[in-house]
């Protein structure tokens, strides 16, 4: 099965917000954020995806979930992905 899962990172501007997820389908969850549901993504659209990572493991996606969730990664998201 020829699947990937992808880790990403969602920035809204308006309210200098980052978001951290994964999903086997970047493009339906992309649109559930901006678009669907009552959760923290809701309150503070709209988002712009500004960070991807590509694999080929479930496992693998959410350990980088993890790193990018954790201060030395979001400390990564603010000084690197964002400048």
């Amino acid at each position: 099965m020829d699947s990937e899962f992808i880790t990403y990172v969602l920035f809204s501007k308006a309210y200098n917000k980052i978001y951290v997820g994964f999903t086997s389908n970047l493009i339906v969850r992309f649109s559930s954020h901006n678009k669907l549901g009552k959760g923290y993504t809701s309150k503070y659209r709209p988002w712009e995806v500004v960070y991807i990572d590509v694999f080929v493991t479930k496992k693998d996606a959410m350990l980088r979930e993890k790193e990018l969730k954790s201060f030395r990664g979001r400390e990564f998201i603010r000084n690197v992905v964002l400048k």
